[in-house]
């Protein structure tokens, strides 16, 4: 049983980025199309990131919330008209594509936590790295097969980002009877209403915000790679298609770095060593992809895809571990991806904007490095054994290492 709840979680997302992972191959060829500016491109990427977390910015105001399991179903389905929409011949339709995917996966974003919480208690970071691998190796596909296929088939862009329908519209099809189960289920019993104490609690509560802005720039950094990092190498003289292969690379160690999250909290007291390694080896890999001879490139990011593994897995797991009971991890896990990701979002336009503005990579990428640094203050601080929402009572000491 529990095989089988980790595979429909895989297959939900092994789909939450590649929609946003396939676009930096072929940005340069997009960008072209569209005569498109740098500010513009970085827009393109942007975009869904705005929205990321548009849903775990309007949960708390729901009053009765739709059931996780028909959260999953309709971010397949928005996903899906999403993909479609980029596919037409207008400038309009590829941006606003770009939006309803970023609304689609803002709601795949905000259920999965919880629901793991929820189902996994017990093995909350085993089951978060689990899910942050199956969305790194999707990235990984994404961007690492987009220009293959392209050529292989003597198509256009529209072929990889069109092809990316196929595994959403399966992975809909098969949560859709657990949707239907949940459907029925609630009409026999319906939700509570949601508690407004725990969404107060959550928002403000300085551990909730520490969070929050670690979550925040860790993923500002990895939609920056995300965005650019193909870009960044062809510009400094590599091919488009070994361009796509650096960030299908990075996206595989990544999860490599996801997978190393657990055996290594098991080696410490805290999360606090785990981020000290996040912001060392973003900064590292960072500085030697833009400044090292482009030959190393490969072994930079090895060293940058290791530490946003870490980083990733980390942040996810602190929505679990920081929360006292699964309702708290539902609040918390809309205001630290909801707020997170629209500071995330900052990252590709700023980059983009700068580039433009300098006509190189400097001046972005200390920008970045910065970030890289200032990451640890947050980050830090969320990493101690603290929880969000504990009652006032004896067992209240208990429940924290329960949730480790």
């Amino acid at each position: 049983m529990v095989v089988g709840q980790l595979v429909l979680i895989v297959i939900v997302a092994v789909n939450l980025r590649p929609a946003l992972a396939a676009v930096g191959p072929l940005l340069t060829e997009i960008r072209d199309a569209f005569h498109l500016s740098g500010t513009a491109a970085g827009a393109l990427t942007t975009l869904p990131l705005v929205f990321f977390g548009s849903y775990g910015l309007l949960a708390p105001f729901l009053r009765r919330p739709p059931r996780s399991e028909t959260l999953l179903v309709t971010a397949m389905g928005l996903l899906l008209v999403g993909l479609l929409l980029r596919l037409v011949d207008a400038t309009f339709a590829l941006f606003a594509g770009s939006l309803v995917a970023g609304i689609a996966i803002s709601v795949g974003n905000i259920a999965m936590p919880a629901i793991i919480k929820r189902d996994h208690p017990a093995s909350i970071t085993v089951v978060t790295s689990v899910y942050t691998v199956a969305i790194t190796v999707g990235a990984c596909l994404a961007s690492g097969l987009a220009v293959p296929v392209e050529n292989a088939f003597d198509a256009s862009w529209r072929l990889p980002l069109g092809l990316l329908v196929v595994p959403t519209a399966v992975a809909g099809a098969i949560w859709l009877p657990r949707a239907l189960r949940s459907a029925r289920a609630a009409r026999s019993a319906p939700a509570a209403p949601v508690a407004r104490g725990a969404a107060s609690r959550v928002w403000r509560s300085g551990l909730a915000w520490q969070v929050t802005f670690f979550m925040g720039l860790q993923s500002l950094l990895a939609y920056v790679v995300l965005g650019w990092l193909p870009t960044i190498c062809q510009d400094r003289g590599m091919g488009e298609v070994p361009a796509g292969y650096v960030l299908a690379l990075s996206a595989a160690v990544q999860a490599l770095g996801s997978l190393s999250v657990p055996l290594l909290e098991r080696r410490s007291r805290d999360q606090r060593p785990l981020v000290i390694a996040t912001a060392v080896l973003s900064f590292v890999g960072f500085a030697g992809i833009t400044w090292a001879p482009i030959g190393s490139v490969w072994g930079w990011t090895v060293v940058l895809g290791f530490g946003q593994g870490l980083g990733f897995a980390t942040a996810l797991s602190f929505i679990g571990l920081r929360a006292h009971d699964a309702r708290v991890a539902a609040q918390l896990s809309g205001m630290a991806q909801g707020t997170g990701y629209v500071i995330a979002a900052l990252g590709p336009l700023a980059v983009g904007a700068l580039h433009d503005a300098t006509a190189g990579w400097t001046v972005p990428m200390m920008v970045v490095l910065a970030v890289a640094t200032v990451m640890v203050v947050p980050g830090a601080a969320a990493g101690r054994n603290r929880t969000i929402g504990a009652a006032p009572s004896p067992e209240t000491s208990d429940a924290s290492p329960a949730l480790n």
